[in-house]
């Protein structure tokens, strides 16, 4: 019996992938604008080289339906959502209670997930925030992972402005970014009035002080409503700078989303197009984990942002 190698591999295996590797690399670096400049034009086979890319920032529109423009992203995004709903009816269809290994890894994921939710936020308020947080992980790392498979930005349509991809990366227009901010601000706001009422403006809107000092002046007490008011106007600023940072939120999820995921899809372009094939392997790697960070991320701000809103005043400023 032969020895083992690498991964359970023969020696004689571990030497015949790393020589096919080797060739596929030589091929596509000749093949590639650098081997060009180097070696000339060897006549190689067309297939070997790669387009040169041209990376647009607006998603491109692909479909009219009723006069309603449908850009690519948007038909990404679709793409992602059937996928999940695909993925968790076949999972969750014929639960067993000695459960397969796909319905293992799906709890296992799912339990994960609530996990982190409850020990951030507690029991009560884990669960309640587990749908939100999921949905945004799932959405984000799924779409974020599908733009990564082979054919899901070289297939094209015709249109009036020629070819364009009907798939692309939702995360890559800075729309998608945007929209799933808002949702993220919309329901940190929505769980914080719905624990703590009115009260939860009082962060934002903070004139008790200011009134006070007003009513110490019209009662003749100078002093101590004029240092009341100093505080009074203090108390007002940091409600606006409170109302501020709630909406740079939306700015810094966008952008970061955006940025990361465009910047990764433009590097696998130049890498994909310097080198064909090989080369934009470990470039793969790298932005499967981008994706999954970047979900944990969105995802994982969501769930502290949640947290501090319906925490109250006073363990906010613990």
């Amino acid at each position: 019996m032969p020895k083992r190698g690498f991964l359970g591999c023969s020696f004689p295996v571990i030497v015949g992938i790393s020589l096919v590797f080797f060739v596929l690399f030589a091929l596509g670096f000749a093949a590639g604008p650098l081997g060009r400049s180097i070696f000339g034009d060897l006549g190689l086979p067309s297939w070997l080289t790669v387009p040169q890319p041209d990376p647009k920032l607006p998603a491109e529109v692909v479909l009219h339906p009723f006069g309603f423009p449908i850009t690519n992203s948007i038909v990404g995004a679709w793409l992602t959502i059937v996928f999940l709903v695909g993925f968790s009816y076949a999972v969750t269809r014929r639960m067993k209670l000695i459960p397969t290994r796909l319905q293992s890894a799906f709890e296992y994921g799912l339990g994960w997930l609530y996990d982190l939710c409850q020990s951030v936020a507690g029991e009560k308020n884990g669960r309640r925030f587990f749908p939100v947080v999921t949905t945004i992980f799932l959405f984000v790392a799924l779409n974020a992972w599908l733009s990564l498979l082979p054919g899901f930005g070289s297939i094209t349509v015709g249109t009036a402005e020629g070819e364009m991809p009907l798939l692309r990366g939702a995360n890559t227009d800075i729309n998608m970014p945007l929209a799933l901010a808002l949702m993220s601000f919309v329901f940190v706001e929505y769980f914080g009035l719905r624990s703590r009422g009115f009260r939860y403006l009082g962060k934002f809107i903070n004139i008790g002080q200011f009134s006070q000092s007003l009513g110490q002046l019209f009662r003749g007490r100078l002093r101590a409503g004029l240092s009341g008011l100093i505080t009074g106007v203090i108390d007002i600023f940091v409600g606006f700078l409170e109302a501020l940072s709630e909406l740079v939120r939306i700015v810094s999820f966008t952008f970061r989303l955006f940025g990361n995921m465009t910047a990764g899809e433009i590097l696998l372009l130049i890498a994909m197009f310097l080198i064909p094939w090989i080369f934009a392997l470990p470039f793969y790697g790298l932005e499967l984990l981008v994706g999954f960070v970047q979900a944990l991320i969105f995802g994982g701000l969501t769930l502290v942002f949640l947290t501090v809103a319906v925490a109250p005043h006073g363990a906010e400023a613990a």
